[in-house]
């Protein structure tokens, strides 16, 4: 079984090179100073972006300048934080960051009160006059269209205060999480302790050993329950700061503000949920198929990750590299020799299981002047080289925008956001089903395959079923209990497992509390459903031969957010306003479902 080193023990080749960002934490701490020093004479800026067409452009690259020293300050105390949640000085330096990034929030809150009380005849004419003023069009046009939602100066500042508090929720549960939580150890078969910690949880579900996985489960979930109404209560306030900016903002929902916010339509949400309801029967086979093949009576929750193969399929961190590289090879020598140069030289991968380290995987989007960075926990297997691929590909989106637009543009949409990365697995899938006959490593890709979808057309749409749900009731005045969450969510899960489950009803019914980022991201969790539906359709796109496909797709990365994010869909030639890649993606389900029935015999 998979045990966690100490943070000291790591080598260095295992660890991303934070250092290329700040050379030490006192380098953070004074450009932290003078970054704080440097938003004074921002202020003069304030009440004479109308003066001339200059001034503004002398503003705009100011802050331009602001925003990027601030962008790096919050990734090296993410970094700092995340590899070790125990460490008291990476706590401080992520707490240092959160206070100034809201403080550069406020100094420039001002910003666009002050360009609608400028006008849209003024800024127009602008456009019309300067060259210069091209790259602002989109800002514009954005900014025009949410003119109804936009308060005054003075109260824009306020909620621009209002960040780095309303941040603590977010930050306190996952303190509780990675940090102070101790799992009791899991018993293997043998009845011998496993060590169980955020970075081996993922490790023992994905193994052989049901004991383990029952125990790990079963562990895992009572340390969460021991804790439901803490985590309720910062989940309940969460939802409310989101009820509360709603109503400041003047919208009729959660879910519109959000939605609106993004320039994302609200019927694509419900579209989602629809299809993903009509679509169930699919995972009720799945579930069929999944018990019969692992040979057991009852299908119990911890047996959704289980292998269905005893045989091991080992892959090293380096061989995973050659294996993605050779999946996205139809994106040319420039894609793969950038992402094969990140992991391999420029240390953009955290991948050591140490102890400590903050659960799951994430990459950084962070200034051209510097790496996008990954952080996960490497296990040499499938999986783990699955969630690589996952995360290469928003590196590489990163790494793309960046370097093509300005940093007010460069922070692609989160609608957008899993779309790259489910693009990188769904190449490199492909690539290994049609490169490697053996049965055996078949079965595990399709597993893999079926551990993506999972995520994200099964866990991702119940939690934004629950999402939705727990809003509303905040926005009706209803109260929510830690109890009523878990009826709520193992009720969902009920009708996603279609009775091919032992349903334990309160160690699924905490789920919601185990995603301590996700939930806090308001209505993000349906967007990996959306992501996943237009990385296969772009795959689908390249993978058939189309013409210009891969450039497209280039594009699309590069675009950050400089377009409306469904323009940004039809760079790449998908139409996401359709409901059409979401049709196909249970299409593409559906066909995994089967072939992994045919392999297994079932």
């Amino acid at each position: 079984m998979t045990t966690s080193l100490p943070r000291s023990k790591v080598t260095k080749n295992q660890t991303w090179n934070a250092e290329s960002v700040f050379s030490s934490p006192k380098k953070f701490d004074a450009e932290i100073k003078s970054l704080l020093e440097s938003l004074a004479p921002i202020k003069k800026y304030q009440g004479h972006l109308g003066d001339s067409l200059d001034i503004f452009i002398e503003a705009m690259d100011a802050i331009e300048a602001i925003s990027k020293r601030a962008a790096k300050v919050q990734v090296y105390a993410t970094m700092s934080s995340a590899v070790d949640t125990g460490d008291q000085q990476g706590a401080a330096m992520n707490g240092k960051a959160m206070s100034a990034l809201a403080q550069v929030g406020a100094a420039t809150s001002f910003i666009d009160p002050e360009l609608l009380a400028i006008g849209e005849t003024k800024l127009r004419n602008w456009l019309k006059d300067d060259l210069r003023m091209k790259l602002y069009e989109h800002y514009f046009n954005d900014l025009f269209r949410k003119q109804a939602h936009v308060r005054n100066a003075e109260v824009e500042e306020i909620l621009g205060m209002l960040r780095d508090p309303f941040s603590n929720t977010r930050i306190t549960t996952n303190m509780l999480a990675n940090a102070d939580f101790k799992f009791k150890p899991a018993h293997n078969k043998k009845d011998k302790k496993v060590d169980l910690t955020q970075s081996t949880f993922d490790a023992i579900l994905n193994g052989s050993d049901r004991k383990a996985r029952q125990t790990a489960w079963e562990n895992y979930n009572d340390q969460y329950l021991e804790h439901k109404n803490t985590l309720a209560s910062n989940l309940t306030t969460s939802i409310k700061q989101n009820v509360f900016n709603m109503r400041v903002r003047k919208f009729d929902s959660s879910l519109e503000s959000t939605l609106f916010n993004g320039n994302v339509p609200v019927e694509m949400f419900h579209n989602l949920i629809s299809i993903f309801k009509k679509n169930l029967p699919l995972w009720h086979k799945y579930w069929k198929i999944r018990r019969k093949a692992l040979g057991v009576k009852t299908l119990h929750p911890y047996d959704v990750w289980a292998p269905l193969t005893t045989k091991k399929h080992i892959v090293p961190f380096e061989k995973a590299v050659d294996y993605i590289s050779e999946g996205l090879a139809p994106m040319g020598d420039e894609y793969v020799n950038v992402m094969r140069k990140g992991c391999l030289k420029d240390r953009w991968v955290d991948w050591a299981p140490n102890a400590g380290k903050r659960q799951g995987a994430f990459s950084t989007r962070v200034p051209q002047d510097t790496h996008p960075f990954i952080l996960m926990s490497y296990t040499d297997d499938i999986g783990s080289m699955s969630t690589l691929s996952h995360e290469l590909g928003h590196s590489m989106h990163a790494y793309y925008a960046s370097r093509a637009q300005p940093m007010f543009y460069y922070l692609y949409p989160s609608i957008i956001a899993e779309t790259a990365s489910n693009f990188n697995q769904a190449m490199t899938r492909a690539h290994l089903l049609k490169s490697n006959p053996d049965k055996y490593f078949q079965i595990a890709l399709l597993e893999e395959a079926m551990d993506n979808f999972h995520r994200y057309f099964f866990i991702m749409p119940t939690l934004a079923r629950f999402e939705l749900e727990t809003h509303q009731r905040i926005e009706k005045g209803q109260a929510l209990t830690a109890d009523s969450m878990i009826e709520l969510m193992a009720d969902l899960f009920s009708e996603g497992f279609g009775g091919n489950m032992n349903l334990d009803r309160e160690r699924v019914g905490i789920t919601w509390g185990t995603f301590t980022t996700h939930l806090y991201i308001d209505y993000y969790s349906f967007q990996y459903a959306i992501g996943i539906s237009a990385a296969n359709a772009i795959a689908k796109r390249i993978l058939n031969g189309t013409p210009n496909a891969a450039e497209d797709h280039i594009e699309f990365l590069k675009a950050g957010s400089s377009k409306s994010p469904m323009d940004v869909f039809k760079t790449a030639g998908v139409d996401m306003t359709s409901t059409q890649p979401i049709e196909d993606a249970f299409e593409v389900l559906g066909d995994y479902i089967d072939r992994l029935g045919i392999l297994t015999g079932k």
